[in-house]
């Protein structure tokens, strides 16, 4: 059954998200790997995105960790630098789907004050036809919750759906309630996957 709306996950697929690349270029690949041995900071990063609050998580963690107390405040005090630059030809993509009169949802594991944060850099997040953000609904990808969340407010049937993740765990996760998948690796295979759904025309996808 042909898709009648598209979701898109944010992160790595609209806009690119390389915290470790971000630390790369402040602190060095060296202090950066002992760091990331040290400190779970992608499980700090899910509490933020379950819906605990920015700054307090970010914080409390650096606190909780006063040999690199300075350096994982920088996840909160220069955020906006590691969620960039934007995918351009994602969100070229994302508008003429919209453009088509094709409905758009984001399914994203954000949080929720960094979200706000994000969309004042980036107004285009504030464009989607459904939001569908972890913080704010209180489960992270790939809970099976939060894709029949999705389905029964945006009432899409599964096999209607098709999304783009970079997570295969992600995309498993919503193959599995019968959606249609594309894991993201860069914007051409998905604009090919678009194509190849009738959902944009060459000339709309490049």
């Amino acid at each position: 059954m042909q898709p009648t709306a598209v979701v898109f996950d944010i992160g790595n697929v609209l806009i690119e998200w390389q915290p470790e690349r971000f630390f790369d270029s402040v602190i060095g690949e060296t202090r950066r790997k002992e760091m990331f041995a040290a400190v779970d900071l992608h499980a700090m990063n899910d509490l933020v995105d379950s819906g605990e609050h920015f700054t307090d998580t970010i914080y409390s963690t650096a606190d909780a960790n006063p040999a690199w107390r300075d350096e994982i405040r920088l996840w909160h005090d220069r955020w906006i630098e590691m969620a960039s630059p934007i995918i351009p030809h994602s969100l070229r993509l994302m508008k003429a789907l919209q453009a088509n009169g094709i409905p758009v949802f984001s399914l994203t594991n954000f949080g929720i004050q960094s979200y706000d944060l994000a969309a004042n850099h980036y107004p285009f997040l504030r464009e989607f036809d459904r939001d569908f953000i972890s913080g704010h609904m209180g489960m992270i990808k790939p809970d099976p919750n939060i894709y029949a969340t999705l389905e029964a407010k945006s009432g899409v049937a599964p096999e209607n759906l098709i999304f783009a993740d970079d997570r295969p765990d992600n995309i498993a996760a919503a193959a599995a309630r019968g959606w249609h998948t594309h894991l993201f690796t860069d914007p051409a295979g998905w604009a090919a996957r678009l194509v190849s759904e009738g959902l944009l025309s060459q000339e709309e996808a490049a």
